[in-house]
């Protein structure tokens, strides 16, 4: 089987998920234009945005705008969703907000990091085939339907309940998580920008205490959103759960930490300070 023909089937069993994770997070949701579910709008509009994208970067064959397009992405259906929903009451717009203010955050230091670069090396073999590019697209918007889920589902849900003690621990939680992320970045970022650190790895910081504390910070930062957002969930909205356990597998097992820990292998391996490093420090949850 070819890799184009592997790549095209990976498309489509993408949306296949997407419809069928759109179906059950509508449940008891609201509707709009006629009785569509906003819910599988949102998952749909994820999609869409993700496609058109996708042709002027196979075009030019660029990657530098896939990060922008997917917060992007988080930012508009998340807006989208509250503008289009018969009730908004104050969960909804928390949530909201606190995508939107993660979603700006993290997409800015993305750009501007590939900005610098000049380019994304993980695109290299996959832009010149069309449905391998597409298919990158296509996991996005699959990425951003299962990340951004359990506030999607919430703010669409057609049971609302006031603010109460899940809300205040899951703003605790997420304010944490954002918080350990945009240090861990800031930190990294110094640290590089110094010419005598040219080559080295970053112990410093919340790096002395977690190989990868950023990653960190964005678990805890979605496991916040789905605490605020479980008291409104019924049925089976309750699948909406899987975002920060999606978040958790896909940065330890598979896209985040598994990719990153074998460039540094590869790239330190055999050094006595970079193997006494990674044995005295956790690869994610720090030491109490």
């Amino acid at each position: 089987m070819s890799q184009s023909l592997k790549s095209a089937l990976a498309v489509l069993l993408t949306i296949v998920i997407g419809v069928g994770f759109a179906l059950a997070g509508s449940q008891n949701g609201a509707t709009v234009f006629g009785g569509f579910p906003l819910y599988a709008f949102g998952v749909a509009l994820a999609f869409a945005i993700n496609w058109i994208a996708f042709i002027p970067a196979f075009i030019f064959q660029s990657e530098k705008f896939f990060d922008i397009t997917g917060s992007f992405t988080y930012i508009t259906i998340t807006v989208v969703a509250v503008i289009l929903a018969p009730v908004r009451d104050a969960r909804s717009f928390l949530l909201m907000a606190l995508v939107i203010i993660w979603a700006v955050r993290l997409g800015t230091f993305l750009f501007k990091r590939v900005l610098k670069a000049g380019k994304d090396g993980r695109f290299d073999e996959l832009k010149p085939n069309f449905f391998r590019f597409l298919s990158v697209w296509t996991l996005q918007g699959l990425w951003v339907t299962f990340t951004a889920a359990a506030a999607l589902v919430a703010i669409t849900s057609s049971w609302q309940k006031p603010l109460g003690i899940f809300a205040i621990v899951g703003f605790i939680i997420w304010l944490v998580g954002i918080g350990i992320e945009v240090a861990a970045d800031t930190q990294k970022s110094r640290w590089r920008a110094k010419p005598e650190n040219k080559g080295k790895f970053i112990d410093v910081g919340l790096w002395s205490k977690s190989r990868h504390p950023n990653y960190l910070g964005e678990i805890l930062l979605w496991l916040g959103v789905a605490i605020i957002a479980l008291p409104v969930l019924q049925g089976w909205q309750l699948v909406a759960l899987i975002s920060p356990v999606f978040v958790t597998i896909l940065l330890t097992q598979i896209s985040g930490i598994p990719i990153l820990e074998k460039r540094a292998d590869e790239k330190w391996g055999g050094q006595e300070d970079y193997e006494e490093y990674k044995k005295n420090t956790p690869r994610l949850f720090p030491k109490l």
